[in-house]
């Protein structure tokens, strides 16, 4: 009996998790579409809903269905819910040279106070001219390091394919700069995360320490304009509670 009232008090935290964070919710952006109705050609989606962490309520405003970011203050949204094993495909088009942004996934969605960026995985979404601007010991970065690169943040680690320290960069650059759309295709699945750019897969990373949590859009000093933003809900994995990022309560 007791064990039958923590489950029904647990559902209904559930619940209300969710309609608090669908009353804070600030704006829709994107669709979620389940991986059954995908392949059987089924058209009906979701509105993916998205709530603001610490960035500004004039941060992020839509436009003719394209998601614009000024870039200020640095911050993330997040999704409403979490996500575990899930395809994304993003278009994303960076307004100045050497703009800065990016995807979470398996994100906490708790921003470290400082970098003010919570912990994932980071899909990294660089402008081309950043290694111009950003010289590493005074010399400029491989091109391939400044589109798509993945890695763990606050703590979160996993193994990179092509790896530069902690990091996996891209093998190729594909990437276009200011001004041109790119398209991400990410695919996240059992603590593994492959990424194409612009129509082939250059990079990935496998082993994540977590493997379900919250999406983010990061706000980090350039705008920065997103596109036709789908999501394909995959089955679940094995995933512990470990591997889980916690809920947020409302």
């Amino acid at each position: 009996m007791k064990r039958f009232i923590y489950v029904v008090f647990y559902l209904l935290f559930l619940h209300s998790s969710n309609l608090s964070a669908q009353n804070n919710i600030l704006f829709d952006f994107g669709q979620e579409i389940q991986w059954d109705n995908w392949i059987s050609c089924n058209k009906k989606s979701e509105k993916i809903h998205w709530v603001n962490v610490n960035t500004d309520t004039d941060t992020w405003r839509i436009e003719k269905e394209n998601l614009i970011c000024k870039g200020t203050p640095i911050g993330v949204v997040r999704s409403a819910k979490q996500y575990e094993n899930f395809i994304i495909q993003v278009e994303w088009n960076h307004q100045f040279a050497g703009g800065n942004s990016g995807i979470f996934v398996w994100s906490d969605a708790k921003p470290d106070p400082a970098g003010r960026l919570p912990g994932g995985v980071e899909v990294q979404m660089l402008e081309l001219d950043w290694v111009n601007q950003n010289l590493v010991d005074g010399k400029q970065a491989p091109i391939a390091y400044v589109h798509g690169e993945l890695f763990g943040v606050g703590g979160v680690t996993a193994v990179p394919d092509n790896p530069r320290g902690t990091r996996s960069k891209s093998i190729e650059n594909r990437a276009k700069g200011k001004g041109q759309w790119n398209k991400y295709t990410i695919i996240c699945i059992d603590g593994t995360i492959k990424l194409a750019v612009n129509g082939k897969f250059v990079n990935g990373i496998r082993n994540s320490a977590v493997k379900k949590g919250y999406l983010c859009l990061e706000s980090e000093g350039s705008e920065i304009h997103f596109r036709n933003f789908k999501l394909i809900a995959l089955d679940p994995g094995v995933t512990s509670e470990q591997q889980t990022a916690a809920l947020i309560a409302p």
